[in-house]
């Protein structure tokens, strides 16, 4: 779709190919070395890179900022809540069942928040108050 955009010259954030396969180059390129590494999931290099494709190399800085800022959050929040002593019940019930591994219930899977989700909110944030100066 940011394809076709470029190519019939209806962009809506107004760069031109170069910054747009930058963009798309950088993100994918950047994120691809977190799911090279089994950090991320290979739908958030993705989503980095469509991100880039759409809004070029200069935004996506402060975009990423903004992401790994509300991650962060997100990530003491979850360690936060998983050690409060008054909701033992509610980390429980924000961790999921316990995976059977080996038939081992004893065993929990790590849940991750896609990463694509804390680019989606920074990008939106973006489009609201970045773009009017």
């Amino acid at each position: 779709m940011a394809l076709a955009a470029l190519a019939l010259g209806a962009q809506p954030f107004g760069i031109d190919w170069t910054q747009a396969l930058l963009g798309a180059g950088a993100g994918f390129g950047f994120l691809l070395l977190f799911y090279a590494f089994g950090l991320m999931g290979a739908g958030d290099v993705k989503f980095a890179g469509a991100l880039g494709l759409w809004v070029g190399l200069t935004a996506l800085g402060p975009i990423w900022i903004v992401a790994s800022l509300l991650a962060g959050a997100h990530g003491a929040l979850w360690f936060v809540l998983q050690r409060w002593p008054l909701s033992p019940r509610l980390a429980r019930i924000l961790s999921g069942p316990a995976s059977a591994a080996n038939g081992s219930a004893s065993r929990r899977r790590a849940r991750f928040i896609p990463y694509a989700a804390y680019l989606a909110m920074a990008t939106a944030a973006w489009m609201a108050w970045g773009r009017q100066s």
